[in-house]
């Protein structure tokens, strides 16, 4: 079947459905943005970012020493090697990246059951390589809720796999590019990726660096929803 590029006649249920989870996912979201409640999924995003880190600094030839997830919302990586002009912006980017990828993958029940299994593998992996004891909480506990989740899924009527999966995809698209802005734009963290990177890139300023990569982030999010629509047209 030919895809629906051009979105002619939108929107069927389906994608009427999924434009109102996306808004309702994104009001919740902000509405609980400084709540306790969002802290798992706000640390899940962080943990994706520096494994973002991780995943740019191995396929440059590099070696990942350590990942730690801190309570307070932040994290780090630390590398030996690699491309370190590609290892530092795959943070802001490949957490925007997996949000879009968990988006699209909430549009089908198949394809929402893959990504929950891609996640359980990988918590797996990183909880032995975990540096501290928040990261290797959260791998635990974020394997056990997606298990619990996915239990229910097949044996009951609780069928929310996929709105779990589409929520922690937006989640990751709003996060990645509100701490863009809050880092390298709005507070101007001075040890930020950007501020970094524009030490290695210095063509522009790590204000600058936060903008493009804010952009950029922002489009992944509307490229979500613009792919979304095709698959569900």
């Amino acid at each position: 079947m030919r895809p629906n590029w051009e979105l002619t006649n939108c929107c069927n249920h389906e994608q009427v459905v999924f434009l109102i989870t996306v808004s309702v996912c994104t009001v919740v979201i902000l509405a609980l943005w400084r709540t306790i409640l969002l802290r798992p999924f706000k640390l899940v995003t962080v943990f994706l970012h520096e494994a973002s880190h991780a995943i740019a600094c191995k396929l440059t030839c590099g070696h990942v020493e350590g990942i730690q997830v801190h309570a307070d919302e932040g994290g780090t990586t630390q590398t030996r090697g690699g491309v370190y002009w590609l290892i530092l912006p795959a943070g802001y980017l490949g957490s925007s990246f997996w949000g879009m990828l968990l988006i699209l993958a909430s549009t089908n029940l198949l394809t929402a059951r893959i990504a929950a299994g891609c996640f359980i593998a990988a918590l797996l992996v990183v909880l032995f390589i975990a540096k501290n004891w928040t990261l290797r909480g959260l791998c635990i506990g974020f394997i056990l809720f997606l298990g619990i989740i996915w239990v229910l899924q097949e044996t009951t009527k609780v069928r929310i796999l996929r709105y779990i999966i589409l929520f922690t995809g937006v989640m990751n698209s709003l996060f990645s590019v509100y701490d863009i802005y809050d880092d390298l734009i709005s507070r101007r963290v001075h040890s930020s990726d950007a501020e970094k990177f524009a030490e290695e890139c210095p063509c522009c300023t790590g204000c600058g660096w936060g903008v493009i990569w804010g952009f950029i982030s922002f489009l992944f999010l509307c490229g979500a929803m613009y792919l979304g629509l095709v698959i569900l047209s």
